[in-house]
């Protein structure tokens, strides 16, 4: 979920499978063939923000071994490789989103606002509930939100224009919420605290949906949490000496029941806004539903050392260690991470990201389909 961010955690593939739309899109509506995309949210969708706003605070992030599968070189990203947005723009032929506070002079064909550590919440919420020195970054969803606004005037410079612009944009809200728990939970509070925050968390995304919405976006994704009782960071933070404490594929029952919640709380409140504004086309995206395929089924997506150890990380049960973390002393890179689903512990390989994206754009987890 973050480079803070603890989630669940084949092959990767060149993109020729995720063609160039050319189907129905779900609710009738006729094909999409999107000409834009902005994204939204933290280190699952960050290109490049975190390192570019705190180069030496996360310089871990800019050094190899990430990056390595796909560009060669690190790039940003909390990944060997490919995150789920650029699977989707390479989906719709765009190019990969540029990260806002790098971008160059053309964004018309979009931007990715996204930051490592991001919360949907805005800092005073985590001052509230004592939790604020966990903070990895103060750029949240309403800081990207405004990125966005002050970015609008480069995009299009009248209702009409806007309104044909906006027409042909896809935009990803999220994957976000995540560290918002990730930092309580750290801060020590308990499951049932946490609870409590979800109103909150999932109505901040909502929110954000609906700015969105009232700035022109007409197509919108926003996926839901990761099953993070399957993360090898909270496996190994939370063990339990009681085996029923874990499901069949070896997750923290409790976690993913945490997660579900949140996901059965934003699709509520995602069905209120469809019904505030019938003109657009809300997708919710399971992460959790297409990440847990494979947690449960990991060698029919090519991931032979399962879906719970990572390839880069620093030893212990599955492979993750807080003291030696991925790019550090003490910790060791896999040879073949297309063979994990986990990259580091808290973020998934290019290949977990590419069958989540596969998932979502062919599969049945994207609500009303995206294809």
């Amino acid at each position: 979920m973050a480079a803070s961010r603890v989630s669940v955690l084949v092959a990767a593939v060149v993109c020729c499978s995720l063609v160039r739309l050319s189907r129905c899109g779900g609710g009738g509506q006729r094909a999409q063939n999107y000409t834009s995309m902005f994204s939204f949210g933290d280190s699952l969708t960050d290109t490049g923000n975190l390192v570019v706003s705190s180069p030496l605070s996360f310089s871990i992030v800019g050094k190899y071994p990430y990056g390595m599968t796909y560009f060669h070189r690190p790039t940003g990203r909390c990944s060997d490789g490919r995150l789920v947005v650029d699977f989707l723009a390479q989906a719709f032929g765009l190019p990969l989103l540029q990260p806002y506070l790098s971008r160059g002079k053309d964004v018309r064909q979009g931007v990715n606002f996204a930051v490592g550590g991001a919360t949907a919440m805005d800092p005073p919420f985590f001052e509230e509930i004592g939790a604020s020195d966990k903070l990895w970054t103060n750029l949240s969803l309403s800081v990207q939100l405004g990125w966005f606004v002050q970015l609008k005037p480069s995009l299009c410079s009248s209702p009409k224009d806007c309104k044909e612009f906006f027409s042909k944009s896809l935009f990803l809200v999220g994957e976000i919420g995540g560290n918002d728990y990730n930092y309580a939970f750290f801060k020590g509070k308990s499951l049932d605290d946490a609870k409590s925050y979800v109103p909150t968390v999932a109505g901040a995304v909502a929110d954000a949906t609906e700015r969105l919405i009232k700035a022109g976006a007409v197509h919108l994704v926003v996926p839901g949490n990761l099953p993070i009782g399957c993360s090898s960071a909270y496996l190994t933070l939370h063990p339990s000496s009681n085996k029923s404490d874990y499901d069949s594929t070896g997750c923290l029952k409790t976690y993913n029941d945490f997660a579900q919640h949140h996901n059965a709380v934003l699709q509520d409140k995602l069905r209120l806004l469809r019904r505030s504004y019938p003109e657009a086309r809300i997708m919710y995206a399971d992460y959790y539903g297409a990440a847990m395929s494979f947690a449960q089924n990991p060698k029919q997506f090519g991931f032979r050392h399962g879906a719970l150890r990572t390839c880069c990380g620093g030893g212990g049960p599955y492979n993750f260690n807080p003291k030696a973390s991925c790019g550090v002393r003490g910790s060791s890179v896999c040879t073949d991470p297309s063979a994990y689903a986990n990259w580091d512990g808290v973020h998934l390989t290019e290949a977990g990201y590419h069958a989540i994206a596969n998932s979502i754009l062919n599969g049945p987890y994207t609500s009303p389909r995206l294809l």
